[in-house]
């Protein structure tokens, strides 16, 4: 009985703390793994380049990974991709108003590493909002391919893609608070 309340204890305390609205989730070649998610706002640092916690309604996140499987040789499985260029365009669905953001790497115990950014959604919170995630691969200035892998795949990881998602509703995340 001890061991049931323990785990159900873990539980109760994983949801309150990585209380997360899965927006979408996408596979890509050669096997990279977006999780677009809205998450509970929080404060970041460096504070001079993020939004701070008071003027936030939710912090929108990329988790990019390698999957598990079908993955090139040599590729940590499940590890973080590196070096792309994220951003993200908000619209609310009923007055068109816009937020446009780009999505940097951040560090946390929950996620690890990730592409976020904290932001004010561009409306009020029981609104439905549309958002559309832009991903560019690394710059050839921030990442060199070797022959072999070039061979088999190209000098580019993936083409420019996006990722559209309609009536999202953040309102229940919007209204959480980490503390």
């Amino acid at each position: 009985m001890k061991n049931y309340t323990i785990a159900f204890c873990l539980l109760c305390y994983f949801n309150v703390f990585s209380q997360e609205l899965v927006i979408g989730e996408e596979r890509i070649k050669p096997g990279i793994i977006f999780i677009f998610e809205g998450a509970i706002k929080d404060i970041v640092y460096p504070k001079s380049i993020n939004l701070a916690e008071e003027f936030t309604n939710v912090h929108i996140e990329a988790r990019v990974n390698w999957d598990d499987t079908n993955i090139p040789e040599g590729t940590p499985s499940g590890g973080f991709v590196p070096y792309l260029n994220i951003n993200a365009t908000i619209t609310n669905a009923s007055t068109g108003q816009k937020t446009f953001i780009d999505l940097t790497p951040h560090l946390n115990l929950i996620d690890n590493f990730h592409y976020a950014r904290n932001i004010s959604l561009p409306g009020k919170t029981d609104q439905l909002y549309d958002v559309i995630f832009n991903i560019n691969p690394p710059e050839m200035l921030n990442l060199s391919f070797h022959k072999d892998w070039n061979d088999k795949y190209s000098n580019k990881l993936f083409e420019p893609i996006s990722f559209e998602y309609n009536n999202v509703n953040f309102e229940e995340i919007a209204n959480s608070t980490r503390r």
